[in-house]
């Protein structure tokens, strides 16, 4: 919700009007151990939880398998294999966020889902030099919010994994 412009006599909050709507840009949010994470809205397909998932042998280890999604092949990626993180032992369901990128989907399993937030772009900053080196290779910036630190996830850095990685 955007606040009007403080004046002397009050202080009102309305709705983002088309003109204010455009400034903000939206991202949804997930946890990956104890880092928060958003990926632009835009870039989002859906959200989901896995039902059933097919191996596929040979394939890279962060992918973790085939998934029917209401009948499209969607490639599951651990996020949490490419952070050098263990898979969690007693993890009772997996949830993804659905995205395309050249055609393909591809479910990014996360631990678990937040909310949609809108924030101005201008309150981005660049990649912190302390920010982890596995989560600054996948990081197009961050926003600082008010109790932690989001890091803005490059889709595309994410999806930039080939067959000849090594076991970790």
């Amino acid at each position: 919700m955007a606040v009007a412009k403080h004046s002397p006599d009050r202080t009102t909050a309305r709705a983002p009007t088309a003109e204010h709507e455009d400034k903000h840009v939206q991202y949804v949010t997930a946890w990956v151990a104890d880092q928060l994470f958003g990926i632009p809205i835009a870039d989002v397909r859906d959200v989901f939880i896995i039902q059933s998932m097919t191996p596929v042998p040979l394939a890279p280890p962060q992918i973790l398998g085939l998934v029917n999604l209401r009948g499209r092949v969607v490639t599951a990626i651990s996020l949490r294999w490419q952070l050098g993180l263990p898979e969690p032992a007693d993890r009772q369901r997996m949830i993804a966020i659905g995205i395309e990128s050249d055609g393909e989907s591809y479910g990014v399993i996360v631990d678990r889902i937040g909310e949609v937030l809108n924030l101005m772009p201008d309150t981005a900053a660049p990649t912190p030099f302390h920010l982890d080196s596995r989560w600054a290779g996948m990081s197009a910036g961050v926003h600082s919010l008010d109790d932690c630190l989001l890091v803005i996830l490059n889709v595309s850095s994410v999806l930039a994994f080939s067959n000849d990685i090594t076991a970790r």
